[in-house]
């Protein structure tokens, strides 16, 4: 049985993208709340991400994951969450947060077990909840700067600080070196259809902002940098408590 475990020549590409964001996140030196000098190239992002969105459905009731069975959607979103779990643990023990690090384990051993693989999720009804962080939060307490405002493409709003964290996540994931390529492939596979179920199942407030807001990048921009600010504890750079709606699109946005 042959496991797929990263080298350095597999990490390296991956480690030098995030020193770049985390060794050239712009400082904010205007004061400004929005801190976004890219705002012209981000724009162009965001069209284009409202285009490929537009294509695989996107206001029209939720796209093509409108077409997958509820029960299926929250199967593989158990499972993507359960996949997630020792890369929560492993930032809570990086956040010196062995509470959150404990109900990550827990979580995982109860739901891979009785919870057939993580496809059903019986520890939330025992109290155990899921408790999700991520290396940008790490970073954020580490007293690393936000830098300035991002969009990806696909993967939408982020920070160049939150972009140094999602390839962080990728390389301290302790599923990385005991997980086969083949299993590998076929969790991206699964975390694709979650992703599209998500995409449904936020479909009404997505589609608000996307497509009913006078300017949607602006708005996405706002309840993202709301909703991360509140996330990592820097609540006093954000302009305002995030409502519902603010929450659930988030929400949307968080499971990449």
């Amino acid at each position: 049985m042959q496991y797929s475990v990263p080298t350095g020549r597999h990490l390296a590409p991956l480690l030098l993208v995030a020193s770049v964001f985390l060794a050239g996140c712009t400082a904010n030196t205007t004061g400004e709340t929005v801190f976004d000098p890219y705002e012209a190239q981000n724009r162009k992002v965001h069209a284009f991400n409202k285009r490929v969105d537009r294509a695989m459905g996107g206001g029209k009731g939720g796209g093509v994951g409108q077409a997958i069975p509820e029960p299926v959607t929250l199967g593989l979103s158990n499972l993507s969450t359960n996949f997630s779990q020792p890369s929560y643990m492993m930032n809570h023990l990086l956040q010196g947060n062995m509470e959150g690090a404990m109900r990550n384990f827990w979580r995982a051993l109860v739901n891979t077990t009785v919870g057939i693989g993580g496809l059903f999720d019986p520890a939330t009804r025992i109290g155990l909840h899921d408790d999700a962080t991520d290396f940008g939060v790490t970073l954020a307490k580490l007293g690393i700067q936000e830098g300035a405002y991002v969009e990806l493409p696909i993967l939408g709003p982020s920070t160049e600080r939150d972009v140094a964290g999602k390839v962080f996540d990728v390389l301290l994931n302790p599923l990385q070196g005991v997980i086969k390529a083949e299993d590998q492939r076929k969790i991206t596979v699964i975390r694709v259809f979650s992703r599209a179920g998500d995409r449904a199942k936020y479909s009404e407030t997505v589609d608000s902002v996307l497509y009913d807001s006078a300017d949607s990048y602006a708005q996405s921009r706002i309840i993202y940098l709301q909703n991360r600010r509140g996330q990592t504890g820097d609540t006093a750079a954000a302009e305002a408590e995030a409502d519902e709606v603010y929450d659930s699109y988030e929400d949307f946005y968080s499971g990449q």
